[in-house]
């Protein structure tokens, strides 16, 4: 069945966040006084939402009673300085201008704060990207790996699980395309290299954006 909508993820599948995102963790951590974290570390970190950044990085994670705070300082932090280190990937922009091309509906959703997926694809990528989406769990709507964020899309676009196609970087990806019925394709250019991915249930794997082109 023909491909109407390709579904990605943000950070490590589109956008280069990772030393923003370091940035912004250690200044966080840097008011409470706690040990800074590396670009390493901080790669391990991600997937699973900024709350979830920030209770693996501060000592003690939910148990700190800084921790709320620490958060809320990452998230003002990190609102006004996301862009300072961030880029697209090579190829990344050639990608989405050609889906654009061929009609295919572009939609982003991810663990990051609602606000700053909107900022981040509208900076970027604007007027390519049909629909993006942030962490909403307020309104009811379950953060990756649940099914929710997807099947949102699809109700908004009208489309069918198997007429689109889901790309990220992480096992958290894989979960989520699996729960949301979803075709999966993982890419070895982010924040998981190849081995980490076959060995979370990765089944299709590209290493370049253009492969993406190819695939389709």
């Amino acid at each position: 069945m023909k491909i109407k909508a390709v579904i990605f993820d943000l950070d490590g599948t589109l956008l280069n966040t990772l030393e923003d995102l370091t940035i912004s963790t250690n200044y966080a951590l840097e008011q409470f006084g706690y040990p800074t974290r590396t670009v390493e570390q901080v790669r391990s970190f991600v997937g699973n939402g900024v709350s979830k950044l920030i209770e693996r990085a501060i000592p003690k994670g939910k148990d700190n009673p800084n921790f709320e705070n620490c958060l809320i300082m990452f998230k003002n932090f990190y609102a006004h300085n996301m862009c300072h280190k961030t880029k697209p990937y090579d190829g990344i922009f050639e990608l989405l201008s050609y889906l654009k091309l061929k009609g295919i509906k572009i939609a982003v959703v991810s663990n990051k704060f609602d606000l700053a997926v909107k900022d981040l694809c509208n900076k970027y990528f604007s007027k390519l990207i049909d629909y993006s989406a942030g962490e909403n769990e307020a309104q009811g709507i379950r953060k990756k790996p649940a099914p929710d964020m997807v099947l949102k899309v699809l109700e908004n676009f009208d489309i069918k699980p198997e007429e689109s196609l889901y790309v990220g970087d992480s096992e958290v990806d894989i979960q989520t395309a699996t729960n949301s019925l979803i075709q999966c394709v993982s890419v070895t250019w982010g924040f998981k290299d190849e081995d980490f991915l076959k060995n979370n249930g990765a089944e299709i794997i590209i290493n370049t954006p253009d492969e993406l082109i190819n695939y389709l």
